[in-house]
């Protein structure tokens, strides 16, 4: 016979089994591979993150954040004539089934005011803030791999005074 107490047990073993079900599933929709962060030398300021994204139902990514960086922001890079210049994004759409590329010339995670070295072979802690198709909004954590500070050069760059560094 089930007592009280254990009726209420079960039900919030249920309540916390599904609650952990849901945030499960809402991470599933992303998915995140090869992440990896460029890196750098000391006294270097800024640097880039990049990796592979995918969403199964749609979704955005709204915004970004790390420790290691004062800054953290959703840049592209493209050619404006013969000039290649980088904007900071206020989202990035990841289309239902489709693979977006964060990666050196063009999409990107621009870290500025780094508060740190980025040395080759340590991990970088990523925080993405991404919209769900249900218009939810969950964090998405990615740990990055640091590489070589050659890793993937990107072409020159002008930042067009666009945003401030």
């Amino acid at each position: 016979m089930m007592t009280s107490r254990s009726i209420r047990s079960s039900a919030c073993l249920a309540v916390l089994t599904a609650g952990l079900l849901a945030s499960a599933a809402a991470f599933a929709q992303v998915t995140v591979q090869d992440a990896w962060v460029r890196g750098t030398v000391p006294g270097q300021t800024s640097s880039g993150a990049f990796m592979t994204l995918q969403s199964a139902d749609g979704a955005k990514v709204v915004g970004v954040s790390t420790p290691v960086a004062g800054t953290a922001e959703i840049h592209e890079m493209k050619m404006e004539g013969d000039v290649m210049r980088m904007r900071a994004m206020p989202s990035l759409d990841l289309p239902k089934g489709q693979t977006v590329q964060l990666k050196p010339g063009g999409y990107h995670v621009m870290l500025m005011n780094l508060k740190q070295p980025l040395v080759k072979d340590t991990t970088v802690p990523i925080t993405l803030k991404v919209e769900l198709a249900d218009k939810r909004v969950v964090e998405q954590k990615v740990d990055a791999r640091v590489r070589d500070l050659t890793a993937g050069n990107m072409p020159a760059m002008n930042h067009g005074g666009e945003h401030k560094h």
